[in-house]
């Protein structure tokens, strides 16, 4: 299967290392508004192919499937772009920063009938698989989630450190994974959900702290803190508190509620949550069905954002 990437920084490089891992995938085109980062990573990865333009790569290529790890300001409409030049999409997180435009994003998918699932990965991580199965089967059930997502972010950068040409946002960014995770887990859509935030940064234009309360229709409770101020660790780290158990989720790793280790090596055919969506995108295709996080499947979470949104300006 012949793959275009847009957007090769830090997430980029991810999905490349990723693919190298799946058989039968070849990256045959390589998008990237910075020509001499393009040009480097292109042959670093053995692409053929680079653009500075999305629509002459389209057009340049046999691509048959797009992965997108674009500026946030962008997913909508070049999913959307893709998918109507025929290739199937894969868009990383968040779909869309409105809910008009993840609605618009459905709306092309349906009408194409082309894949298009979105970068949630959480769903993916075989430390989150090994806690859906136990749920699934019924033997763990959610009380609560609590959840905190950390970073030291005053400046605009990637997470390799680099100068970033947009702003990352708490909300409709680092909250879409959780507030996903929760309703998946749970098996149960959010019916409740409330927020604050902290002090607009004057530069950024943005909360650099904010505090989330969700609730499913069976009870369960979700408290989340995100912040772009926190001098530590980095990441989000999930603690699930269960009636058969407590867990806390770092990424692709698992412990119990008293830092014991849980083996999740057998859970799925990597280790790497990245390269499992990859995975799962591809199979999708291939069989003709949709996928994990499919746009269907995570559109309420973007309801549940918009909402909160709302909220927050009121």
């Amino acid at each position: 299967m012949k793959v275009l990437l847009a957007g090769p920084g830090a997430f980029g490089i991810k999905h490349l290392d990723g693919i190298k891992n799946i058989d039968g995938m070849e990256v045959v085109s390589l998008v990237g508004d910075v020509p001499e980062q393009v040009e480097a990573v292109a042959q670093e990865y053995g692409i053929g192919h680079v653009s500075s333009d999305l629509g002459e790569a389209l057009a340049a290529t046999e691509a048959e499937a797009a992965i997108l790890c674009t500026p946030t300001q962008l997913h909508a409409s070049q999913a959307i772009q893709c998918m109507q030049a025929g290739l199937h999409v894969e868009v990383e997180i968040p779909l869309a920063d409105s809910w008009a435009d993840a609605e618009a994003v459905v709306k092309t998918q349906k009408e194409t009938g082309l894949v298009c699932m979105v970068g949630h990965t959480r769903r993916f991580n075989p430390s989150h698989q090994w806690l859906h199965k136990r749920i699934t089967a019924g033997e763990l059930n959610i009380q609560q989630m609590d959840v905190q997502t950390y970073f030291f972010r005053r400046k605009n950068i990637n997470a390799k450190g680099e100068p970033r040409s947009w702003t990352d946002h708490l909300l409709w960014h680092h909250a879409a994974h959780t507030v996903d995770l929760f309703a998946y887990q749970a098996g149960s859509p959010i019916v409740k959900a409330n927020a604050i935030q902290g002090p607009i940064h004057p530069e950024l234009g943005i909360a650099l702290d904010m505090s989330i309360q969700l609730q499913a229709e069976n009870g369960a409770i979700c408290t989340l803190s995100l912040s772009f101020n926190n001098d530590g660790p980095l990441g989000t780290f999930f603690r699930y508190i269960c009636d058969n158990g407590t867990y806390i989720a770092r990424y692709d790793d698992l412990v119990d509620g008293r830092e014991e280790a849980i083996d999740v090596s057998q859970v799925d055919v990597s280790m790497n949550g990245i390269e499992l969506q990859d995975r799962e995108f591809f199979a999708a295709i291939k069989d003709g069905r949709e996928p994990n996080s499919s746009v269907s499947k995570v559109l309420p979470c973007y309801k549940v954002l918009h909402d909160l949104e709302q909220q927050l300006a009121g």
